[in-house]
C-alpha cells in the first residue's frame, strides 16, 4: 500500500508514522522548504524561539500518541505552575493555577467570595471534559449519524453548546474579570469568548485538569524529531515541492502531480489549511469558511533579561470584551489591546547564547481578509512602545534585534486569510460540520491538521492523525477481507 501525503505539517508527520508502523509506503510533499507548518522556528544571532504554538495542553494525549509511535523519549515535558499572570488594568495582577487550593486561595484574595464558584466550576467541568472528549474528540463524523447519536445530543445539551465560552463562564463567576479569566482560552484556537460554543470551554477547563506544559527545546524541536523519525523509518519527505493538484479518475484518486511530475499511490491524504488544500481537488463547488483570528507578533531579541517572572503572562489592556468587540465586530484593530508574551528562557537556556534572552509577544489581530499589509504594519508602530513598557520599562534599551509577523505573512506561508489557527471554532465550523478526516465524496481522499476535526492546537491535530489511523486500519481491514472472500468464492 503506498500512501502519499501533501503537506509535512504536524498532522501529516503524525499520520506518516502510523502509515510506517503500519507497513505502507509513504511519501510525503511539503512546499516549504522545512517540515512541522505552524511549528517553526524564528532564528537569529544564536538565538530561538517558537513562532507559533507555545502553550501546551492535555501532555497525555501529546505522550499516550508518542509511545504508540515509539518516540515517547523523544521529548521532554517541563510543567508550568502557576499557569500565568493575568494583569488587569488598574485591577489586580491574578495568578491562574492548577493546583486548586492555590487557585482558591488566589481567587478569594482578588475577588472575595467567589471561590465558591470556582469549586463547582471544577466539580461540574470534570465530568463534561471527560463525556466531551469521549464523544467529540475521539471519533470522526464523515458519517454524520455517528454525531446524531441520542447520546452526543444529550452531551451537547450538558456542555450547553448553544451558549458560548464567556456566557458559560458566567454561570460560574460574577465577577467581568474572571469571567474573561475563565474565557479567554478560546483564543487558543482563533475563537472570540464570545462567538466560541461551550463546548470548547474544555480547553479553558483542561489547563487547571491537566496543567500546562512546555517542550524542553520549544515546541517546532517536537516536528524535527518527528521529521527524522519518519526518514529513518523509511519514508521519503520531499521538501521545496508542492502538490499541485491530486489527480483523480470518478471518486477516487491515484497521486499527485508536482512540478517535477506525476508520482502515483493508493490512497492521497491532505495535510494543510483545509480551504486551501481542497484546491488540490478537482473543480467543485466549494463551501465558504471563516478564518480564525489573526495574530501579530513581535519576535525580540535582548542582551539583557527581561523583567518577566513568568513563560507567561497576559496583559489585559483596556479589556478584553472591548479588544473582541474591535476584531471579531468591527473588524478593526484594538486602541488599547490585550496581548500575550512568552519567555521560555527562563527555564530553558537553550534558546540563546549565555545572558541573551528571547521574546515573543502576541496581539490577536483580525484576519487578512479585513486589513491591508500596510495596515497591519501601521498598528504595529502605533501600539509597540505601549506594549513594551507594560512588559519592562527599559526593554527597549535592552533590544538588540526585532522583528514581526503579520496575518499577511502568514497567508502567503499558507494559512486560510492568515488566520493563525485554521478555521475559526464557530458551532457551524465544529464537530460534525466541520470538514471530516474523510474527505466527502472521495472513496480514498483523507485530510487531517488543525482544519478538520476534531480541530486546531497541537495535541488535537495530533489526535486527528490518530483517529485517521484507526480509520484507514478499519478500511485496510475491510480491503482485505473483500478481497478474500472474492478469492474463496464467499458471498
Amino acid at each position: 500500500m503506498k500512501t502519499i501525503i501533501c503537506g509535512a505539517g504536524l498532522g501529516g508527520l503524525v499520520t506518516a508514522l502510523y502509515e510506517l508502523k503500519a507497513g505502507n509506503d509513504v511519501e510525503v510533499f511539503e512546499k516549504d522548504s522545512r517540515t512541522g507548518g505552524r511549528l517553526r522556528y524564528r532564528e537569529r544571532d544564536g538565538h530561538r524561539i517558537d513562532e507559533g504554538p507555545t502553550i501546551v495542553l492535555l501532555p497525555d494525549m501529546i505522550k499516550d500518541i508518542l509511545s504508540e509511535l515509539h518516540l515517547e523519549k523523544e521529548i521532554q515535558l517541563v510543567r508550568i505552575d502557576p499557569l500565568y499572570p493575568m494583569h488587569f488594568k488598574n485591577g489586580p495582577s491574578f495568578l491562574k493555577w492548577s493546583d486548586s487550593f492555590k487557585q482558591e486561595q488566589e481567587i478569594e484574595r482578588h475577588f472575595p467570595g467567589e471561590s465558591g464558584g470556582y469549586k463547582k466550576y471544577v466539580r461540574e467541568m470534570n465530568d463534561s471534559f471527560l463525556q466531551g472528549k469521549q464523544s467529540f474528540l475521539d471519533h470522526s463524523f464523515a458519517d454524520p449519524k455517528n454525531f446524531w447519536t441520542a447520546g452526543n445530543v444529550k452531551t451537547l445539551l450538558k456542555l450547553r453548546a448553544y451558549q458560548s465560552v464567556r456566557k458559560q463562564s458566567a454561570r460560574y463567576f460574577r465577577s467581568t474579570q474572571l469571567q474573561e479569566a475563565f474565557s479567554l482560552q478560546s483564543l487558543y484556537i482563533g475563537g472570540s469568548p464570545s462567538a466560541t460554543p461551550a463546548m470548547y470551554s474544555l480547553v479553558s477547563y483542561s489547563e487547571h485538569a491537566h496543567g500546562i506544559w512546555y517542550v524542553y527545546g520549544g515546541y517546532a524541536s517536537l516536528a524535527e524529531k518527528l521529521e527524522t523519525a519518519v526518514r529513518e523509518r523509511g519514508g521519503t519527505v520531499h521538501l521545496n515541492e508542492g502538490v499541485e493538484k491530486v489527480l483523480t479518475k470518478e471518486h477516487s484518486a491515484y497521486g499527485v502531480e508536482t512540478e517535477t511530475g506525476a508520482y502515483y499511490g493508493d490512497r492521497v491524504i491532505l495535510n494543510g489549511d483545509f480551504p486551501g488544500a481542497e484546491k488540490l481537488l478537482p473543480e467543485k463547488k466549494k463551501r465558504s469558511y471563516t478564518p480564525s483570528s489573526g495574530c501579530l507578533l513581535f519576535y525580540i531579541g535582548l542582551n539583557e533579561k527581561p523583567a518577566c517572572s513568568y513563560v507567561h503572562q497576559f496583559y489585559m489592556g483596556g479589556g478584553l470584551d472591548s479588544h473582541m468587540n474591535a476584531m471579531f465586530k468591527n473588524d478593526t484593530f484594538a486602541d488599547d489591546p490585550s496581548f500575550y508574551v512568552f519567555h521560555p528562557g527562563l527555564i530553558d537556556d537553550s534558546l540563546a547564547p549565555e545572558g541573551r534572552f528571547t521574546l515573543y509577544v502576541l496581539v490577536p489581530v483580525p484576519d487578512a481578509s479585513k486589513k491591508t499589509k500596510d495596515e497591519y504594519e501601521e498598528y504595529a508602530d502605533k501600539i509597540r512602545e505601549n506594549i513594551y513598557m507594560q512588559i519592562d520599562p527599559d526593554l527597549k534599551r535592552k533590544i538588540i534585534w526585532e522583528e514581526q509577523k503579520t496575518p499577511f505573512e502568514a497567508e502567503q506561508e499558507g494559512l486560510f486569510e492568515g488566520g493563525s489557527f485554521g478555521i475559526a471554532p464557530t458551532l457551524l465550523q465544529s464537530g460534525v460540520f466541520r470538514p471530516q478526516l474523510k474527505a466527502a465524496g472521495w472513496e480514498n481522499v483523507y485530510a487531517v491538521g488543525a482544519s478538520v476535526h476534531p480541530g486546531g492546537g497541537v495535541p488535537i491535530v495530533m489526535n486527528g492523525a490518530k483517529i485517521l489511523n484507526d480509520i484507514l486500519r478499519r478500511e485496510d481491514n475491510d480491503a482485505v477481507a473483500v478481497k478474500k472472500d472474492r478469492t474463496t468464492g464467499k458471498i
